[in-house]
């Protein structure tokens, strides 16, 4: 639900001037690029949504189905429609919007929770809707520009919300390829037991997979999980840098308090704000 920040912005006068309908685009396009103290309460509502709706579908996939969870995905399904007219609405070019992974992906989370209206209790549909966990990336690249911590942090916090949407993601796709056949995965939370103790190869042996497509999914498993696993280890106990290109050597990585470049010892200015150890 975030915005697309990489949109490029009009002028008021650019806005107003084509039809009367384009001073409420123009409003709406304030609304989801602009800087005003409105604007930043309008997204900082959205990024809370967002973290809200990810929470749901990550738990409500470990729970039966009933009637409420019905009621709160169409509740969902309904607020998730406004927000994705409204950014087609005041995106420059939407057509090209459509096509974006991220917004693809909305769109099918959208079709999965109307979905309930008429198939019941179908498992993949939680696969679909997990599918959300992407717009983890937006909700960082929002909050970095927001936030001196997680701009401070964010190596750490991608590597994290990477490892965390895989570990999610694979879960779902476990659960129902598995779900339905293996005895030993009876729900949710066995799926999500079988996958970290596969990414951390520790492989208690109490869930196994039996069939040719499981086997093949716990290699893959092991193979991109454990990569994730470790990149969130390294980054967390690297000694921290930041990112700051050097004009004749181009190192890109430096220390916080550095003046001069390891490289070549050419004199940098790196922006800060006063706050490294």
């Amino acid at each position: 639900m975030t915005s697309d920040t990489s949109e490029p912005t009009q002028t008021e006068d650019e806005d107003t001037r084509a039809s009367p309908s384009s001073g409420l685009r123009a409003r709406v396009r304030r609304l989801y690029y602009g800087m005003t103290p409105g604007a930043r309460r309008w997204r900082l509502a959205l990024l809370v949504f967002d973290l809200v709706t990810i929470a749901y579908f990550v738990v409500s996939s470990m729970m039966e189905t009933a009637i409420a969870h019905h009621l709160i995905d169409y509740v969902i399904a309904v607020v998730l429609i406004v927000d994705y007219g409204l950014r087609m609405y005041a995106a420059h070019r939407p057509w090209r919007m459509v096509f974006e992974f991220t917004n693809i992906a909305d769109l099918i989370v959208i079709l999965s929770l109307l979905a309930s209206a008429f198939i019941d209790n179908l498992a993949f549909l939680r696969v679909v809707r997990m599918l959300r966990l992407l717009r983890s990336y937006h909700l960082l690249r929002e909050l970095r520009s927001a936030s001196h911590f997680f701009r401070r942090n964010e190596e750490i916090i991608q590597s994290a919300i990477n490892l965390i949407v895989f570990v999610f993601v694979v879960t779902a796709i476990v659960f129902v390829t598995e779900g339905h056949q293996n005895p030993a995965i009876n729900n949710y939370l066995d799926a999500l037991y079988f996958t970290v103790t596969t990414l951390t190869t520790t492989g208690f042996g109490d869930i196994t997979m039996t069939d040719s497509f499981g086997r093949l999914l716990t290699v893959l498993i092991m193979i991109f999980g454990v990569g994730l696993f470790l990149r969130l280890i390294q980054t967390i106990f690297r000694p921290q840098k930041v990112a700051y290109n050097c004009p004749d050597c181009g190192l890109s990585r430096h220390d916080p308090d550095a003046v001069h470049c390891k490289h070549c010892g050419r004199t940098i200015n790196i922006p800060t704000e006063g706050e490294w150890a």
